[in-house]
């Protein structure tokens, strides 16, 4: 199996270890219990009320919101056994309708080749010359999350991901603010800058208490293009038995370009 390929199970492998539990229980791990810290008055309730309203709306006005997007990413992966590895991603995406993925390795070569939609997943391994076609569910199964192509583009465009409306808590720390919500899958603790209110981290823990398993997200090196404020360095850390780290570099990306998304199946390619 070659680097290229190593790489794309990488990062599938993230995926695979912040999936949802089986047993599901409600009660958030103790140690994401939040205290809630607000200014005393003779109504708390109603000023962490206000306050979580105010910064979870922010959140959401925050959000990218864009027609096409597409980016040049170096992605590097390194596990607990020490394995150091590197590809290159081309990105398309067309909001609400298609991801378009290229993954190439060091010398430039192409490996693979998705084409995302909401009913389908279709993929090329171009090395081993073999074309996958699945449902939308496929990325469900193999990740073992309630992903699909609302929640992908959202991952790769910076937005928060599995982030609920029931917001329990917060608390305020110099220069970030943090809201966990508890939704269906996961307990999500987000953080947000005090003033500027860009997204600075996510941790995500599954529901089962009986489990260590974290999923930690970083966004920093926010830049704005055309009027977007664009986190152009992700760092994914995720904790179970191992600890595996996914660097996501955005080298170049731009907003609302006219996009082609290639996608044709050789045939001479076999299909599984």
């Amino acid at each position: 199996m070659n680097q290229l390929s190593v790489s794309l199970i990488a990062i599938t492998c993230f995926l695979y270890a912040c999936r949802p539990a089986r047993n599901i229980q409600t009660t958030p791990p103790v140690a994401d219990t939040i205290s809630i810290a607000v200014t005393p008055t003779d109504n708390p309730k109603e000023d962490s009320a206000r306050v979580i309203k105010e910064n979870y709306d922010r959140i959401l006005a925050g959000q990218i919101q864009f027609t096409t997007f597409n980016a040049k990413i170096d992605v590097e992966y390194r596990d607990a056994d020490g394995k150091d590895i590197n590809a290159n991603a081309h990105l398309r995406m067309y909001k609400d309708s298609v991801i378009w993925l290229s993954l190439t390795g060091p010398l430039g070569i192409e490996g693979i080749r998705a084409y995302i939609t909401k009913d389908s997943v279709k993929l090329l391994n171009k090395q081993d010359k073999i074309y996958t076609a699945r449902s939308v569910s496929y990325l469900q199964e193999v990740t073992e999350l309630p992903l699909d192509l609302s929640s992908l583009q959202n991952l790769l465009a910076g937005n928060p991901i599995f982030f609920d409306s029931t917001i329990t808590g917060y608390s305020l720390s110099p220069g970030s603010i943090s809201l966990f919500s508890a939704g269906e899958f996961f307990n999500n603790l987000l953080t947000i800058g005090e003033s500027d209110k860009y997204l600075q981290s996510c941790k995500l823990n599954d529901l089962d208490s009986t489990r260590a398993r974290t999923c930690y997200l970083t966004y920093s090196a926010y830049e704005n293009k055309r009027g977007y404020n664009f986190s152009t360095r992700r760092s994914i850390t995720v904790t179970d038995k191992k600890k595996l780290d996914i660097e996501l570099d955005f080298r170049q990306y731009d907003f609302n370009e006219t996009l082609s998304f290639p996608f044709s199946i050789p045939k001479n390619y076999k299909r599984n």
